[in-house]
């Protein structure tokens, strides 16, 4: 008889490569469905995964068994348990699998991601497909009194922050860009410029420089 506890599972950060290519293929005016159908559902399971790590550290935990809710105090020694299946867990063992994982966010954050899960299995076309991932590809945590602090990509895509924001600013656009990206990537880079002063991160400004100069 198997004794190991059943723990959450939690979808992976998407590869670099898979988005590198999408936006090689959109900027030359190849929207390639099934590229943007296997990313954006990447994002979509990451999403969820996401959301509903915030949810148990919040005391609401998705029971890995049967998915029905388990309310629980929060508390190291407790002992999580699913009334509708018996499944059973230390939440202290739960919160470890959480850890290092970048699935940690505010409000702003799992709102911008509920937006996604909720839009994107509805999009009908390939353009507002890669509309609704650029657009959370360049989200921001943000603090309601200074502003953007952080980018979120870096919770979405595979890397250590820093990598994951210069990888954002090389991405490729060029006339055949789907309409409105380039905009948007102005608008993503004067904020993570924004966020590079408030931090005093060298690494970042250093971004800036060229257009400084």
């Amino acid at each position: 008889m198997n004794t190991t506890p059943l723990l959450p599972r939690w979808a992976p950060r998407v590869r670099k490569s898979q988005v590198w290519q999408l936006y090689e293929n959109d900027a030359r005016g190849f929207l390639d469905e099934e590229l943007i159908d296997e990313v954006g559902w990447a994002l979509y399971s990451r999403c969820k995964s996401f959301n509903a790590a915030v949810e148990a550290v919040h005391g609401q935990v998705e029971c890995p068994a049967c998915r029905q809710v388990v309310r629980h105090s929060v508390q190291p020694d407790e002992l999580l348990h699913c009334q509708a299946c018996g499944w059973e867990l230390p939440w202290r063992d739960y919160f470890h699998t959480l850890q290092h994982q970048q699935l940690s966010g505010d409000v702003q954050v799992t709102g911008l991601f509920q937006g996604f899960i909720d839009r994107f299995p509805k999009a009908g076309s390939p353009q507002v497909k890669m509309l609704l991932i650029d657009n959370l590809l360049h989200g921001f945590h943000w603090n309601l009194v200074s502003g953007p602090r952080r980018a979120t990509a870096v919770n979405l895509i595979q890397g250590r922050y820093h990598d994951v924001v210069e990888f954002l600013d090389r991405l490729t656009y060029g006339p055949g860009s789907t309409p409105g990206l380039k905009e948007a990537y102005a608008e993503w880079r004067g904020k993570v410029e924004f966020t590079a002063q408030g931090w005093q991160d060298t690494r970042l400004k250093r971004l800036f420089v060229k257009e400084n100069e």
